[in-house]
């Protein structure tokens, strides 16, 4: 048991770093810092766009309309960490 939730949490930990990886380079392309016509460039912010869009979608459907302020990748981080805590301090040790 104790590996499939180390799995688990690194599959998690993983994807909190692509989220702020995504909005890092969302900022870095608001303010046009990086090439856009670089092809690299392109297919990292293709990746990152499609690994984290359809989770923050839903959230942004819920919150509300914040001008040009996106705080959907912050309420996901909140919520990998809860599922994290969670998993650790409720799940494993009835398990266990």
């Amino acid at each position: 048991m104790f590996a499939l939730f180390s799995t688990i949490d690194l599959a998690l930990r993983i994807y909190m770093w692509i989220i702020i990886g995504s909005a890092i380079f969302s900022w870095l392309y608001a303010f046009n810092v990086i090439n856009t016509g670089n092809r690299f460039v392109g297919m990292v912010g293709e990746f990152l766009f499609k690994a984290t869009d359809p989770a923050l979608r839903p959230i942004r459907r819920i919150l509300p309309d914040l001008g040009g302020l996106d705080i959907s990748p912050i309420i996901l981080l909140l919520i990998i960490y809860f599922i994290r805590v969670f998993m650790w301090n409720s799940i494993f040790p009835l398990l266990s």
